[in-house]
């Protein structure tokens, strides 16, 4: 195939020596992001102008040069690199690229002229790097380069796309935890050889990869700083990050060398109200949505109004960066440049003030997640706190630094009650009670509200003496003060206590005291609800069933006309076990599988592991004693992140004893033990769907074992049950016909 034709030089024109491209030799091996390479390569195809962006230090250059390297072959005239970060004068400009293409021209032709005229008859790939503060005088250049030179494909690296017409943006996201992890070595090993972490070193080394955000630059240099510190030194001295991350290569570009240059370069670009935006921002943790934004950031210099347009901003230079969720799209910054902002908004004197208003506002959304809670809205309202959290968590730090907010810590950390007792983060929510109730304060409505929710964490911990300290408080004083929902919520946590310690009969009476002081003062929650299924609970283990029934199928119907689903588990497994009791093992199933697909779509552990411990007695009960030994086992690794297992309950243990004895008895000792321990192997997700697998017969499954768990008995591969029916297990049964609990 013939080149086309060149046009002909102007006199006193010097026709460059056939170089075939400027690309520098990478004298460190080049680490990880194989993904984002295999993404890249395709769009080369798709469009003749392709935007690397990312924020600093994110190794833009790097992998803009690694691409071209790799794709080089392509183009017979060269891959060209130009580095304009050195270039001040937009003037300059295209003298910087007539340089980075070899060019020289004697003649007294303008440099775009030049350019233009040698990259038409060409097919080649210009580089473009660090013109971020040039970006409408280089995007006006490329434009009329792209459109005069038909061969020619750009290829640029920066903060923010140049927003050019067929422009497609590349956002190069930190590195994975395993590339991060594999650039530290291997850049710690070039100074300090054999450098191989193991044990604890290993673990000190994964979490300064993770402090560090995956960011390349900033994991080189804290690399280097191996030559005189250990790992654990460097990790201690993040907190003064800037200082440390100093001392890059001196033949890396100069915004290279430290992390705040790098970070500083891309301060520098940003107008005053973006600088702004920036400093206020830090006082989020994690990620935070626009809403947040504008109440906490508005202000003196940045009016609410403006607040998105300066945010876009940010986003397009790679300061922000922009990720969904569950509950929609959501920012982040990541932790350096966060801590960069961190000091100017110091150095303003304002942070104490946005502090209080990022407080505040966490304040404001947690209350309405704990109205949500109670309706329809349950799972966005679970959804938002999780992602929440970090924010949540900063909230009552915040608060719990003066003896005059320490209650706002209380009335946040006890307003959290739902998320601690129904998501799955009892061991959290401990914690930050415990915390809170720490510091003297006066015993206000919030004081007294953090006392029963730390009661009611105890009681679900099976922590008798921390629960009943707790709650014999909160009554006291709850009366003392008049506070009647205190005093009310206090009596139900204690009738909840005296059921998980084998006194029903003291609990009925509570919880019926409870529910009395509840219609009382007009209350219906979630709480309520809760009271009444924990009083069918109670009424199950003295021996009517029927009134169990009646009680939990009243929640149910509250349930489905509000919209609440998390109570109305726990209600289907009182009904189960009533159901199970009077030998309706498949009613008791449905109710079962539903109830433990909610309570996992919660991440409620303990709800989880009740729900397997009595759908492991249907199925002993149906026949397959081998799958039951299993679900035990699943449950047994849950009940740790929980608390004592079964509550250490006589009353609650009973399905665990007869699901064990049955089982033990038809697979004995030491296939049962060993089937338990496969269990133990099955994480909460892969046990709630082994769980939930539709049955077409007595120890039988629609399919073989998912990849990693234990085979089922009677499935494919499934040990010696040949895929046959089995007979159920002999067991002692009630008048009813179910197996016998009590």
């Amino acid at each position: 195939m013939r080149r086309p034709q060149r046009p002909y030089p102007a006199a006193g024109y010097t026709e460059p020596a056939p170089v075939r491209g400027n690309l520098p030799a990478e004298l460190t091996a080049f680490v990880g992001r194989d993904e984002e390479l295999a993404e890249l390569e395709p769009l080369l195809r798709e469009s003749r102008l392709v935007t690397v962006v990312g924020g600093a230090g994110i190794g833009k250059t790097r992998f803009a040069t690694r691409v071209a390297a790799l794709v080089e072959k392509r183009y017979c005239d060269g891959v060209w690199i130009a580095e304009l970060s050195t270039v001040h004068d937009p003037g300059l400009l295209e003298h910087a690229l007539v340089d980075a293409l070899g060019l020289t021209d004697h003649t007294g032709r303008p440099p775009r002229t030049v350019l233009l005229e040698h990259c038409a008859g060409r097919r080649l790939l210009l580089v473009i790097d660090g013109f971020e503060h040039l970006a409408d005088d280089c995007a006006g250049l490329v434009r009329e380069m792209l459109r005069r030179a038909p061969g020619l494909q750009v290829l640029a690296a920066g903060r923010r796309p140049l927003r050019v017409d067929g422009e497609l943006a590349f956002p190069l996201p930190p590195m994975t935890d395993g590339d991060a992890m594999e650039l530290f070595t291997r850049r710690a090993a070039s100074v300090r050889p054999g450098f191989t972490p193991e044990g604890a070193d290993l673990e000190t080394a994964r979490e300064l990869c993770r402090r560090l955000d995956g960011i390349p630059l900033a994991l080189e240099l804290a690399a280097g700083r191996l030559r005189a510190l250990s790992t654990e030194q460097v990790l201690h001295r993040l907190d003064d990050r800037f200082r440390l991350l100093t001392g890059g290569s001196p033949s890396a570009l100069p915004r290279h060398q430290t992390l705040r240059t790098a970070i500083g370069w891309s301060h520098e670009l940003c107008a005053p109200e973006q600088r702004l935006l920036w400093a206020r921002l830090s006082v989020f943790a994690g990620q935070f949505d626009l809403e947040a934004v504008e109440y906490v950031c508005s202000g003196p210099g940045l009016p609410a109004d403006s607040v998105l347009d300066v945010l876009d901003e940010l986003l397009s230079q790679s300061v922000v960066l922009r990720e969904d969720s569950a509950v929609g799209s959501r920012y982040r910054l990541l932790e350096s440049v966060r801590e960069y902002g961190a000091e100017w908004l110091r150095a303003t004197g304002d942070t104490e003030r946005l502090r209080r208003r990022h407080r505040d506002w966490y304040l404001g959304l947690a209350t309405w997640c704990e109205l949500d809670w109670f309706g329809p809205r349950q799972a966005e309202a679970a959804a938002r706190i999780d992602c929440e959290l970090p924010n949540l968590r900063r909230a009552m730090e915040c608060s719990m630094e003066s003896p005059d907010e320490v209650h706002l810590a209380q009335y946040l950390a006890g307003t959290l009650w739902f998320y601690w007792a129904g998501c799955g983060r009892l061991s959290e929510g401990r914690h930050w009670l415990d915390h809170v109730l720490e510091e003297e304060s006066p015993y206000d409505h919030a004081r007294l509200k953090a006392l029963w929710v730390l009661g009611y964490v105890a009681v679900l911990q099976g922590d008798a003496v921390g629960a009943v300290s707790a709650l014999h408080e909160c009554r006291e004083e709850g009366e003392l003060a008049g506070d009647a929902s205190a005093v009310a919520y206090a009596v139900h946590r204690t009738g909840c206590l005296s059921i998980v310690t084998d006194d029903p009969a003291r609990a009925q009476e509570l919880l019926r005291e409870a529910l009395g002081r509840y219609r009382e003062i007009g209350e219906l929650n979630s709480n309520v609800l809760m009271a009444q299924v924990e009083l069918g609970m109670a009424v199950a283990f003295l021996g009517d069933l029927d009134g169990a029934a009646e009680i939990c199928e009243e929640v149910r119907e509250i349930c489905q006309d509000h919209g609440e689903r998390w109570a109305m588990a726990y209600a289907l497994y009182v009904l189960a076990y009533g159901a199970l009791h009077a030998g309706l093992s498949g009613r008791a199933r449905r109710m079962l599988g539903e109830a433990l697909s909610i309570a996992h779509a919660f991440h409620d552990l303990l709800g989880t592991a009740l729900s397997l411990e009595l759908l492991a007695l249907v199925t002993v009960t149906e026949g397959d004693a081998a799958e039951a030994a299993v679900l035990q086992g699943a449950a047994d690794r849950i009940w740790p992140s929980v608390g004592l297992p079964l509550f250490g309950s006589v009353h609650y243990g009973r399905p665990r004893a007869r699901c064990e004895e049955l089982a033990r008895t038809e697979l004995g000792d030491a296939r049962y033990e060993s089937l338990r321990r496969s269990g133990r192997r099955l994480d909460a997700k892969a046990a709630v769907a082994r769980a939930l697998v539709a049955r077409t017969g007595g120890g039988t499954t629609d399919g073989g074992p998912a990849e990693g768990e234990p085979p089922r008995e009677g499935a494919p591969g499934g040990g010696d049950g040949g895929g046959e029916t089995r007979r159920p297990a002999a067991s002692r049964t009630t008048g009813r016909g179910g197996p016998e609990l009590g």
